[in-house]
């Protein structure tokens, strides 16, 4: 299989995307952007296979983006290409091309979407914790359990406008749940459960970061939790403390927020970009 990678030597979530490419047996085509930027027409059509808008693309981070005013949504896509050329450090990484589609590849588990994934080892990102696949499912006795154990609320996995996902590292072991509601721009994790012997590998902050993604890739632009415990973890990932006041009402109207968290409960959002 040809496979293009847009890497960043410098950027950790790069190399870890050309970790896993490898270890699935595919040589990737490694192109270091920053010393050979695609032409303004290429990096275009790349966003287009995408199918997403150029500002999905910049990263803001360690670059130029504040000072350019690029935080101006007032700007067309052309105005934010012409600044992605001036300043290739802005073109986020590691953007992946195989004949299965175009993906900017962040977290680095996401690159799986794109390869013909067969039987894999586990394997560890540089940082020490597991690479993880993320697989959809139905509500299961096995969710169930994983979740009662955890003491979290389960009476309402059934109603309608949720999305469950099993975690597993890529030798198959399963690690733990996930799943978010999906209320326009506006999702609400929940359901996150590290499986007893998994913990303390770092497996909780790469189940929160794949299932923010896959809350983004379905259009999610803001995500919220609601936590009694493990507000510190959340902050950690980035999350910051709200009042309800300020959630918007379809969280605030949600079974877990109305009925099945204390009203005591912490609520923290997050920006959904990555």
């Amino acid at each position: 299989m040809d496979v293009i990678v847009y890497h960043n030597q410098a950027c950790g979530t790069s190399r870890n995307t050309l970790r896993l490419i490898r270890n699935t047996g595919v040589e990737p085509h490694v192109i270091e952007y920053l010393k050979t930027p695609p032409s303004r027409a290429l990096l275009g059509q790349l966003i287009k296979r995408m199918g997403v808008p150029v500002r999905a693309v910049i990263r803001e981070k360690g670059t130029p983006f504040e000072e350019l005013g690029l935080d101006n949504l007032a700007l067309s896509d052309e105005e934010l290409l012409d600044a992605l050329m001036a300043h290739p450090i802005l073109i986020n990484r590691p953007i992946v091309v195989t004949p299965k589609g175009v993906k900017l590849c962040r977290p680095s588990e996401t690159v799986l979407d794109l390869l013909p994934v067969e039987a894999m080892t586990d394997l560890d990102k540089e940082e020490g914790s597991p690479f993880l696949t993320d697989t959809a499912i139905e509500t299961s006795q096995e969710l169930i359990d994983a979740l009662q154990t955890a003491g979290l609320p389960t009476d309402d996995l059934n109603d309608s406008g949720r999305s469950f996902f099993r975690y597993s590292k890529l030798g198959g072991s399963p690690v733990g749940f996930g799943g978010f509601e999906l209320y326009g721009s506006d999702a609400l994790l929940r359901s996150m459960v590290v499986s007893p012997d998994a913990r303390g590998q770092g497996i909780g902050r790469n189940i929160a970061l794949l299932l923010s993604r896959r809350a983004s890739d379905l259009g999610a632009r803001t995500a919220y939790v609601l936590t009694t415990t493990a507000a510190p973890f959340f902050e950690a990932q980035g999350f910051k403390p709200i009042s309800r006041d300020e959630a918007p009402a379809a969280i605030l109207s949600t079974r877990q927020a109305a009925d099945l968290c204390p009203a005591s409960a912490t609520v923290l959002a997050k920006p959904l970009t990555f």
